[in-house]
C-alpha cells in the first residue's frame, strides 16, 4: 500500500487532501480511484485512508481506524557530517533514513573540499529533503528526517545544546591503545534520549576541530579497528544503535 506524508493534518471529521507531486503520483502513476486505500502520515502517525474524491488539484482521503504501529527508533539520532565530495551526502541521507536517522546536519569542516554557496546550497538541501521523504515513504517511516542547511563548527556546537548525548567519531581515538568503543558508549544512552553524532569529511576532522568538539562536551567514539569512509561511518553508527535499541 502506497504511503504519503500529508502537508496538512486530518480535519476534525477525519478528512485530508493530498496535493502536489503526491496527488499526481496517485492519479497518474498508480492510477488509483475512489474507494482505493493509501497510508497517510501526519504528526508522526500513519493511518490507512480511503480515497473519497479526485479533484483537479488534489486527492481527498478519509482516515480509517486507529493509527498503525510506529517503527521509529527509540533513540533519536541526528548525524552531523562534514561536507563530503560528490553525491556521498545523497547516499548518507537515503540509507540513514532507512536505518532510522532523525536528522542530518551538514557542516563546513576544515578538510571539506567542496564549498556550498547560498544558491547552490539551497538547491542541494531541497534535493536532500526530497531524497529523505522518498526514503521515509519506502521504508514505512512515520517521520521524515530533518535536513538542515550547512553549519559552521561554531553553529554546530551551539545547536548541540538541544541534545542529550553528544558523540564524535575520532580517528585518533580509534588508533589509541585504549579506544572508546561504541558498544561501551551506548550503554549510557537511554531510550527516548536525543543523540548528536559528528563525523568528519574525507580526511577526517582536524585535531583542532576534534579538540574543540571535545571541549564542548562531545564524547569520542571509535568505530572499530578499520578506517571507514565518510559515507560509511554514519551508517555504521546507526546500525549499531538499531542493534542496541531495536
Amino acid at each position: 500500500m502506497q504511503r504519503y506524508f500529508l502537508q496538512s493534518p486530518f480535519d476534525e471529521d477525519g478528512n485530508a487532501i493530498i496535493t502536489g507531486d503526491d496527488a499526481k503520483h496517485i492519479a497518474r502513476v498508480m492510477r488509483m480511484t475512489v474507494d482505493d486505500d493509501v497510508i497517510a502520515v501526519t504528526n508522526g502517525e500513519a493511518f490507512v485512508s480511503q480515497i473519497t474524491e479526485l479533484l483537479p488539484d488534489g486527492i481527498v482521503i478519509r482516515r480509517k481506524g486507529e493509527p498503525l504501529q510506529s517503527n521509529e527508533m527509540p533513540v533519536k539520532v541526528t548525524v552531523a557530517c562534514g561536507l563530503p565530495k560528490g553525491d556521498k551526502l545523497d547516499l548518507i541521507v537515503q540509507k540513514g533514513t532507512e536505518l532510522g536517522m532523525a536528522g542530518i546536519f551538514p557542516f563546513q569542516a576544515e578538510r571539506s573540499i567542496v564549498k556550498w554557496d547560498d544558491k547552490k546550497g539551497d538547491k542541494k538541501v531541497e534535493r536532500l529533503r526530497k531524497i529523505a521523504k522518498e526514503a521515509a515513504e519506502q521504508c514505512h517511516r512515520t517521520v521524515i528526517p530533518e535536513v538542515r542547511n550547512p553549519f559552521s563548527v561554531k553553529q554546530l556546537i551551539a545547536e548541540s545544546e538541544n541534545f542529550d548525548v553528544l558523540l564524535v567519531a575520532d580517528e585518533e581515538d580509534a588508533k589509541s591503545g585504549d579506544p572508546h568503543k561504541i558498544s561501551d558508549r551506548l550503554k549510557s544512552v537511554l531510550p527516548g534520549q536525543t543523540v548528536l553524532a559528528v563525523f568528519g569529511p574525507e580526511g577526517g576532522l582536524s585535531r583542532s576541530e576534534a579538540e574543540t568538539l571535545r571541549s564542548a562536551g562531545f564524547l569520542p567514539i571509535a568505530l572499530g579497528p578499520r578506517i571507514l569512509r565518510t559515507e560509511t561511518a554514519p551508517l555504521y553508527l546507526l546500525s549499531a544503535m538499531s542493534y542496541e535499541f531495536e
